[in-house]
């Protein structure tokens, strides 16, 4: 999916957390926004996945303003995990479910998912009870199962182990190439960037202040800070 963001504007009372000229996101690119706390990352996620619609501008997405049928097609997966009262396999399969997919389709789905982020020992465990690096491996299951054309990701791998991150790392590559979706991941890891990313956007203060290749934007960012 093709994101265009022009002249937003997000205010909380009179204080301004978001002011965004232009901003592009090309279909199947993996993009990451950078930048300190308080920049307006999370905030510029939730506008983009059509839950914020307090604020100015115009948001295009495939050429039109967000409605259900592009919603059904794009995904949003927080740092703090939720999942539903019931069984792994349950969680992943649920936007399958509620899309028709047929139970054999489902269950080849869910075997790909099962062994994309190592779900075998854990398939049939309440997923509330599982551990925080769990949690976050079902999580990105459930929002990859059904393809995505657009997979948005507000920093879903901080505070988990080393393994967890290469296996939610691999998932994302995989699912990007296999699919041509676009992601865009909001990460404080410059490593993580630096791997699965091919853009980068800084953000300082509610504003774009670079958007390039990975590389030429902690380039620029380098001279600047040094």
């Amino acid at each position: 999916m093709n994101i265009t963001l022009h002249n937003i504007t997000k205010k909380y009372g009179d204080k301004t957390v978001l002011s965004i000229d232009q901003l592009d996101f090309k279909t199947g690119t993996v993009t990451g926004i950078i930048g300190p706390n308080g920049s307006g990352k999370s905030t510029l996620m939730r506008i983009i996945a059509g839950i914020d619609k307090e604020y100015t501008g115009s948001l295009y997405i495939e050429g039109q303003e967000i409605d259900q049928e592009i919603c059904k097609n794009m995904t949003l997966v927080f740092q703090k995990p939720y999942l539903i009262n019931t069984d792994v396999y349950n969680n992943i399969a649920y936007p399958l479910k509620i899309r028709g997919i047929s139970k054999n389709e489902i269950n080849r789905k869910i075997e790909i998912m099962i062994e994309l982020l190592q779900l075998k020992e854990i398939i049939k465990q309440n997923a509330r009870t599982l551990s925080g690096g769990e949690m976050q491996r079902v999580v990105l299951a459930r929002a990859i199962v059904f393809a995505p054309k657009l997979l948005l990701l507000d920093e879903p791998t901080s505070n988990i182990d080393p393994k967890t991150m290469q296996l939610m790392e691999n998932a994302i590559k995989y699912t990007n190439q296999t699919f041509n979706t676009t992601v865009v991941l909001v990460t404080h890891n410059i490593r993580q960037l630096q791997r699965i990313c091919t853009e980068a956007v800084f953000m300082q203060e509610g504003k774009v202040v670079e958007q390039d290749l990975v590389k030429d934007v902690l380039s620029r960012l380098n001279e600047d800070f040094n």
